[in-house]
């Protein structure tokens, strides 16, 4: 019997600020994208810089955790599989599009937005990680919780996504 691998592992920086939605069915979908860049220098001593754009999609509790924590800038690292569909465009042409359905999750920055007090405005604040052993991870998985230190972030209006 012939063996098969449909698996993707991406570290990248969201482009833009993830959209959580629901299925009639009640589960919850969320969408985001994230760029990868990769450089190289050509033989003449030229620097080069490219990057890659990828849609990202999150089910279930993954899919909540992902629209609570994640934030355009945010670097992250996913785990999942590659998925291909086609759908029919309003002007009737087919389109595809090829997605990664993630089922791990992990926070690569310190990165947190707080409300500035009286202002209402969002500042992005750097934590400072003197011990990272006193610091655990921020895996997220379809499976398992998120694990944080004992310091709970306030969630400020604008980043609920609805």
């Amino acid at each position: 019997m012939a063996r098969s691998l449909n698996k993707a592992q991406l570290i990248g920086n969201l482009t833009r600020d993830p959209e959580l939605r629901y299925t009639p069915s009640g589960a919850a979908v969320c969408s985001f994208s994230i760029a990868t860049n990769r450089t190289w220098t050509t033989d003449t001593g030229e620097k080069h810089e490219e990057a890659d754009f990828h849609r990202i999609v999150a089910w279930n509790k993954l899919a909540e955790l992902c629209s609570q924590f994640l934030v355009k800038g945010r670097k992250v690292f996913v785990e999942g599989r590659i998925s291909t569909r086609s759908y029919t465009a309003q002007d009737g042409t087919v389109k595809s599009i090829t997605e990664i359905i993630i089922s791990d999750m992990i926070l690569l920055d310190s990165r947190r937005q707080e409300v500035v007090e009286g202002t209402g405005e969002v500042e992005k604040k750097e934590e400072k990680t003197e011990n990272k052993k006193n610091h655990p991870s921020r895996k997220v998985s379809e499976d398992k919780e998120i694990e944080e230190s004992a310091e709970e972030e306030p969630i400020a209006p604008d980043d609920i996504p609805f």
